[in-house]
């Protein structure tokens, strides 16, 4: 029973892996495509390749989501169901954002998830894990996201202010294919590596893996392709939230946005080891380029909806799991 269920934890993260790639596909493509510097059609597949690509190049932000529960006192098929029931209420939260039009964080849905179906189920939480790698980057991305969006565009407006506004436009209408696709590679390296750690927490509670062990290559291939797919079949609704419904970009603050949010990705996958959200991130680095023009600019109604499901996602989330956990634990017949 322990290896069906293992494959079965495996192909519902691979489902999750491509929802979020779906979900969080408008995080990467939404700002070029509403300022007309890429067709939708071209910046899916761009959005894909790099985010199959920027999947490959880390896997820091894997070991710590493998981190954030432990099932050391619990039975295998214990343990593999709490997985399995973290994974289903992310997934069905993903969904119901989806639904929507509300791009919500898929990494705190899904470590919400973990932590829901871990709480129900008396497993150990790694609370210093999520405190100082999940929750600190999480309140500290947006902000930093929006400060720093804020100040480049300052620089850029102030640079080019003598400059033909036609003229600027078209070039950062140009950059924005460079701006893009970095951010896009950004999301590769942050959330197929969230899939990754499940899977290898899978592994490891069925004794396939060791916790020292670095990832198998079939997962990280699985894991960079389910994303790639899910990003080419694009999430339009979430798209239109953050292309049009929070401010109207020009080109200039598109780059500014994707350059910052790009940055913002790499710095915590590679300095902090954190799996923060990109959803946060790039919609925070948009309100902060937005605001540049005037501080009404930004559709701030819509951006309290955004705050909102960011807030319920956790708890969501999690109770979801632990719903689907104690179901579970009865058609197991778990003690």
């Amino acid at each position: 029973m322990t290896l069906a269920i293992v494959i079965a934890v495996v192909v519902v993260a691979l489902v999750f892996d491509y929802t979020n790639g779906f979900h969080d596909a408008a995080n990467a493509i939404a700002t070029s495509i509403s300022t007309r510097a890429l067709t939708p059609r071209i910046a899916l597949i761009l959005a894909a390749v790099m985010n199959f690509v920027g999947a490959l190049l880390g896997q820091k932000v894997a070991h710590t989501v493998s981190d954030v529960i432990s099932t050391e006192k619990l039975s295998a098929n214990h343990g593999l169901v709490i997985v399995l029931s973290g994974l289903v209420g992310a997934i069905v939260w993903n969904l119901v954002t989806w639904y929507f039009g509300l791009p919500s964080s898929s990494t705190h849905a899904l470590v919400g998830g973990l932590v829901g179906a871990a709480l129900a189920a008396g497993a150990s939480v790694h609370w210093h894990t999520i405190v100082d790698k999940i929750v600190i980057p999480m309140v500290a991305s947006p902000l930093v996201g929006f400060v720093l969006a804020f100040l480049v565009m300052l620089s850029i407006m102030w640079i080019f202010r003598r400059r033909n506004p036609h003229k600027v436009f078209r070039g950062f209408r140009l950059m924005q294919t460079v701006s893009a696709s970095a951010l896009a590679l950004g999301h590769g390296l942050q959330d197929a590596q969230k899939t990754m750690g499940v899977i290898f927490l899978c592994l490891v509670i069925s004794k396939h893996a060791q916790p020292t062990d670095g990832l198998p290559l079939w997962v990280v291939v699985c894991s960079a392709s389910a994303i790639s797919f899910g990003t080419y079949s694009g999430g339009w609704r979430i798209m239109r939230t953050l292309g049009r419904k929070i401010i109207d970009l020009d080109p200039a603050r598109g780059f500014s946005a994707e350059a910052v949010g790009a940055a913002v990705l790499y710095t915590t996958a590679y300095v902090w080891q954190a799996p923060i959200s990109t959803t946060h991130t790039i919609t925070s680095a948009i309100m902060g380029a937005g605001a540049t023009k005037r501080f009404s600019a930004v559709r701030w109604g819509v951006a309290r909806s955004i705050l909102t499901a960011w807030i319920l996602t956790f708890p969501a989330a999690g109770a979801v799991s632990a719903v689907f956990y104690l179901v579970m634990r009865h058609v197991f017949r778990l003690p």
